[in-house]
């Protein structure tokens, strides 16, 4: 099977890889373009990982309704319904199986998640 590398990041990992059918996105964090964080909440930072997602998929051709398996960390737990609110529009049909859990983040963050995709290669 070959493997194909999409993005680019300032740290040893690839922002995404295609292995066959599946896309694997690394764990995304609420940096805009500027790179820096976004303020205002768990929401906020959701709504911006998840346009970081998005992004990351266009570029091995996917989309978010591609995704079949989404990994959540949040940085409290008490964030949970505040997360949601701001999960579930980007998923309004047939969401993706999904973990979440509380975690002490790598960075100042409130929320990262990872996600994986299923888009057959033409054949």
């Amino acid at each position: 099977m070959t493997r194909e590398h999409f993005g680019t990041s300032h740290v040893p990992l690839s922002p995404a890889v295609r292995a066959g059918d599946f896309v694997f996105v690394s764990g995304q964090v609420p940096a805009g373009a500027d790179g820096k964080i976004v303020e205002g909440g768990v929401g906020a930072q959701t709504k911006q990982v998840l346009e970081n997602i998005a992004t990351v998929l266009s570029l091995a051709g996917c989309e978010l309704s591609d995704v079949v398996k989404t990994t959540v960390w949040l940085k409290h737990a008490e964030d949970f319904a505040e997360f949601n609110a701001a999960y579930e529009p980007f998923f309004p049909k047939d969401p993706p199986a999904r973990s979440t859990a509380e975690s002490r983040l790598m960075i100042d963050i409130l929320v990262e998640i990872e996600a994986i995709a299923y888009k057959p290669l033409p054949r």
